[in-house]
C-alpha cells in the first residue's frame, strides 16, 4: 500500500519578537490578514489537501491559540496541541510532539508563512526530508541552501534559495534528538551530507510574515492593493 501523508504540523510557540508590540498580547499565529488570523489560513489549505490531523505547538500565549481553534472540527480537521513550558526550536518541537504525529512522513508548516503552495502536491519524502526553497525576498538575500538536480546541499555552486518553512519529514529525522531546545538547521545538514533531503522550487505566491511591515504588505496582496 502506497504511503499517504495524513497529518500535518504548524510551528506556532515562538515568542514572536520581530512582531512586537502586536505580539505582546495576541500570539503571532493569531494576528489577522484581511480578518483572518495567519493560522486560519494554513488549516484551510491543509483541509484542502486531504490532510485529517495538525498538530499545532504552543507556549507564549498557547491558551488563546487554542481557545481560538478548539479541536477543529469547523475546519474539517482534528487538532492536537503540543505545550511547551518553552519555546523549543523547530527540531526541539517537532520531536516533542512526535506521537502526536505517528509512524508516517508529515508536513510541518511555519506559522508566520503566507503562500498559495499547493500543499496536495507534497509526497512523502524518498529519504529522510522534502524541502520547499523559494526566491531569496529581499531581507534574506543570501539564502539558504543550494538544489542540484533535485536534491538540497549545505555546500554548493550558484546561487542559494531560501527555505520556505515548509516541508515533509519522516520522524526517523528527529527520533534519536535528546529532549530540549533543538534548531532544525543542523538537524537538515547533517541529513544533507548524507544525500537524505530532496526539494523543489517553488516561484509562486510566498510571503515570510515576520514583522508589522511584512503583515502590512501581506495584507496589501490580499485586499488587492499590491
Amino acid at each position: 500500500m502506497a504511503e499517504r501523508i495524513e497529518r500535518a504540523m504548524i510551528l506556532a510557540a515562538g515568542r514572536g519578537e520581530r512582531m512586537r508590540p502586536l505580539t505582546d498580547r495576541i500570539p503571532k499565529p493569531l494576528l489577522p490578514a484581511v480578518g483572518k488570523p495567519l493560522i486560519e489560513y494554513h488549516l484551510e489549505a491543509l483541509a484542502a489537501a486531504g490532510i485529517r490531523r495538525v498538530v499545532v505547538n504552543v507556549a507564549w500565549l498557547g491558551q488563546q491559540i487554542i481557545a481560538a481553534l478548539g479541536d477543529g472540527r469547523r475546519f474539517g480537521l482534528e487538532l492536537r496541541y503540543s505545550r511547551e513550558r518553552q519555546a523549543l526550536e523547530t527540531a526541539g518541537g517537532i520531536r516533542q510532539a512526535l506521537p502526536l504525529l505517528g509512524p508516517a512522513p508529515f508536513i510541518v508548516i511555519n506559522g508566520d508563512v503566507w503562500t498559495d503552495f499547493p500543499l496536495a502536491e507534497l509526497q512523502p519524502p524518498a529519504g529522510l526530508a522534502h524541502l520547499v526553497l523559494v526566491d531569496n525576498p529581499p531581507h534574506h538575500e543570501q539564502g539558504d541552501f543550494w538544489l542540484q538536480d533535485g536534491r538540497v546541499a549545505a555546500v554548493g555552486d550558484g546561487p542559494r534559495l531560501t527555505f520556505s518553512g515548509i516541508g515533509v519529514y519522516r520522524p526517523q529525522l528527529f527520533a534519536d534528538l535528546a529532549p530540549g531546545v533543538r534548531p532544525l538547521a543542523p538537524v537538515l545538514r547533517q541529513a544533507m551530507a548524507q544525500g537524505l533531503v530532496s526539494g523543489q522550487h517553488y516561484r509562486g505566491r510566498w510571503l515570510d510574515v515576520g514583522t508589522p511591515a511584512r503583515l502590512r504588505e501581506l495584507e496589501d496582496m490580499l485586499a488587492g492593493r499590491a
